[in-house]
């Protein structure tokens, strides 16, 4: 089973992750800060991993500690419920329209962390919500999980439907390259013999 329970204490935040890279999609997700969580759900239905995130953070602050220790222990859960990455198909590609958002998003589970990100918001702010934390968000999740990952917005006039849309994109891509390969489900898609 490719599952993993991680949890991650620091004196700004104290966050566990479940994860199950073989569920349906189900969530449970509580950070304290409301549209993160909508996002967090997104993630887990369109890449079909059944997620559960127990956050408690310095929200008195802001929201960004928070957000940014969650795509940290996210990034490591993955990490650990991918183990060896043995018959992944490793690549994920997804071209997400959503309304007037249109986002691209391609990723690698190569494990090498590094984040393109050609994102760009009409607005500061969705709600109360910082939209420089997406990125920071998806910085932290890639770099502790190991992807490569671009993140391209090529049309979009709603911050709400371009967050939401680069997370569900990222998710699709997510959920094709986490996928068995069935041509070559007992090896490592690489020619290193690791990833």
């Amino acid at each position: 089973m490719r599952t993993a329970s991680v949890t991650r204490e620091t004196a700004e935040t104290a966050i566990t992750v479940e994860i199950d890279l073989d569920g349906t999609g189900s969530y449970d997700n509580a950070t304290g800060v409301g549209f993160f969580d909508h996002m967090l759900d997104q993630l887990a239905r369109h890449a079909l991993i059944d997620l559960k995130v127990s956050a408690k953070g310095d929200l008195h602050i802001d929201d960004h500690h928070t957000v940014e220790d969650v795509g940290i222990t996210l990034g490591k859960a993955l990490t650990e419920a991918m183990g060896d990455k043995r018959g992944i198909t490793r690549y994920g590609a997804c071209l997400l329209p959503m309304d007037d958002a249109l986002v691209r998003a391609a990723l690698d589970l190569s494990g090498r962390p590094f984040l393109v990100w050609n994102v760009d918001f009409p607005t500061q702010k969705i709600g109360t919500f910082d939209n420089e934390l997406v990125r920071e968000f998806f910085q932290a999740f890639a770099t502790h999980g190991g992807i490569t990952l671009h993140v391209d917005a090529l049309h979009g006039f709603n911050s709400h439907h371009i967050a939401e849309a680069a997370f569900k994109a990222a998710a699709r891509a997510l959920r094709d390259a986490l996928e068995a390969d069935p041509r070559k489900a007992d090896a490592i898609p690489s020619t290193k013999g690791t990833l």
